[in-house]
């Protein structure tokens, strides 16, 4: 829940402010040079009230970050909802989909900026910027769904050479098994 929704986030945030104990609490050890601590608070009490389709449960995701270096500590509220009631996912399980969602989310993010320099496009008008989004993430799944691991590597081999990418897709006769030559 960000500011997109300021109204949602207002009312999640109140119910919110009085937190007792956490539904479930995350420790990660020492990793990166930090000790990270992630607690998750749930509640299906705002359903009726919220004004927001299909919601499940309203959540809170504490993050508490000592970085053991210089022994800076900090705090960090993430407000959310699902679809999922409770019977059907618990505080784990709302925090775990939760953490997947960021993990796949960043990953992909991170490929866009670092690879196709999206932050600097200058596709700006009418639906050119959703396309060549769209086209940006195609072409990423691809070559991710080949079992590469550098994208940038790969894209990078592939660039400028058609011919190349149409065999590494499987489109032209050289690609294709032998048995399918005619």
């Amino acid at each position: 829940m960000k500011g997109n929704q300021p109204n949602l986030l207002k009312d999640i945030e109140l119910y919110f402010q009085n937190r007792q104990q956490p539904d479930f609490v995350e420790c990660s050890s020492l990793e990166h040079g930090r000790i990270e601590t992630r607690k998750i608070w749930t509640t299906s009490e705002l359903n009726a009230y919220l004004d927001f389709p299909y919601v499940g449960q309203a959540f809170v995701i504490e993050r508490c970050v000592e970085h053991k270096q210089n022994g800076k500590k900090t705090m960090e509220l993430a407000y959310g909802v699902t679809s999922k009631t409770p019977d059907k996912a618990n505080a784990k399980k709302v925090f775990a989909v939760n953490r997947d969602h960021w993990c796949i989310e960043n990953k992909c993010h991170y490929i866009l900026d670092k690879t196709f320099d999206e932050d600097r496009s200058q596709i700006r008008t009418g639906y050119g910027p959703e396309k060549v989004t769209r086209l940006r993430r195609f072409a990423i799944g691809t070559i991710l769904s080949k079992g590469v691991k550098n994208v940038a590597q790969k894209m990078r081999k592939l660039t400028r050479n058609v011919r190349l990418v149409f065999d590494y897709l499987g489109m032209t006769e050289n690609s294709c098994p032998s048995a399918l030559r005619a």
